[in-house]
């Protein structure tokens, strides 16, 4: 056989197109695969954040029903300042709110909450006599420690069933996610603003 003046022995031409047949077909089913890696990666994601969505609406019902029967006037998102002043002492307001990932406007009215309930005090900075500092007071802390207190009961209810390293598993995944997560929106990068934006609350 002959080809562009060159000698090709018979049956070479044959097996040089088997050959790259067999070649595209594994790329394209390499390809297939691949494909469906992403396809599986991404359905899993997806039921990933529908359920800790779920959680998170479980968790409001929760602490909704708690507040209500508790009758003690603290919400939740001021109840969050409170633990971090009796966890990290006295901060300043910009320094709270900065610590909280929240605006200084919405963290002073949620403190002047606090404030007013006894739960947290004005003190001067000794650092800076023209600022004050927040800290928690006695009240503010035995309020910490008896909703901690009903938490912790409340949790080991719950995972009463659950062999011990399974809760404690589950411990150093959810805390290894709040870490990443926390991460993740408060490091700038270059992403477009629909992936910068928090979770949604749509049903799932």
């Amino acid at each position: 056989m002959f080809a562009c003046g060159k000698h090709v022995a018979p049956g070479t031409g044959d097996r040089v197109r088997e050959s790259g047949t067999r070649e595209s077909g594994a790329l394209e089913s390499g390809t297939l695969e691949s494909e469906e890696v992403l396809v599986d990666e991404a359905v899993g994601y997806d039921n990933l954040s529908g359920e800790l969505i779920r959680l998170t609406r479980l968790l409001e019902r929760a602490y909704a029903r708690y507040s209500a029967q508790s009758g003690d006037g603290v919400e939740r998102a001021a109840y969050l300042l409170l633990v971090h002043l009796v966890k990290h002492g006295p901060r300043r307001l910009s320094s709270l709110a900065e610590a909280v990932h929240s605006d200084v406007s919405t963290v002073s009215r949620q403190v002047t909450q606090l404030v007013q309930l006894g739960l947290v005090a004005r003190q001067p900075d000794p650092s800076d006599g023209r600022a004050s500092m927040l800290a928690a007071t006695g009240d503010g802390v035995r309020t910490y420690e008896r909703k901690r207190a009903r938490r912790t009961r409340h949790f080991a209810e719950l995972l009463e069933d659950w062999p011990t390293q399974d809760w404690q598993r589950l411990h150093e995944l959810v805390t290894r996610f709040n870490d990443d997560f926390e991460r993740y929106h408060r490091t700038p990068r270059a992403r477009g603003a629909e992936t910068a934006e928090m979770p949604d609350g749509n049903p799932r």
